[in-house]
């Protein structure tokens, strides 16, 4: 796992299980290591996740590594973020963004 954000990592193998299966909402991040980006999203992600844990569940997924969820779901580029409930699909966003403007774009799925 070469993602260094602190955040779980899913691939094609568990998204299943790790992200359709989930009992609370799931953020997924599509993202990579060439990314810039992504690394300046990651550090938001994990104060999220620490503050939201009990109410929203964070995941990475590298989409190099991981090219059918990625085309299943059909993202195009990265950082994509993607709420997951109840195993669909519900909102999805691109690009960085400062943690207060994420945290208002998800407060309705909170």
């Amino acid at each position: 796992m070469s993602l260094v954000s602190g955040l779980t990592e899913v691939t094609d193998a568990d998204f299943a299980a790790e992200v359709k299966g989930s009992e609370l909402p799931v953020l997924v991040q599509f993202t990579a290591d060439w990314c810039g980006p992504c690394r300046q999203l990651a550090p938001v992600l994990k104060d999220i996740a620490f503050e939201e844990g009990d109410r929203l569940k964070i995941v990475q997924l590298d989409v190099d590594r991981n090219p059918e969820t990625t085309v299943a779901y059909g993202v195009l580029s990265t950082p994509t973020l993607m709420v997951f409930r109840d195993g669909e699909p519900v909102r999805s966003m691109v690009g960085a963004r400062p943690k207060r403007r994420l945290l208002e774009e998800l407060a309705d799925v909170l």
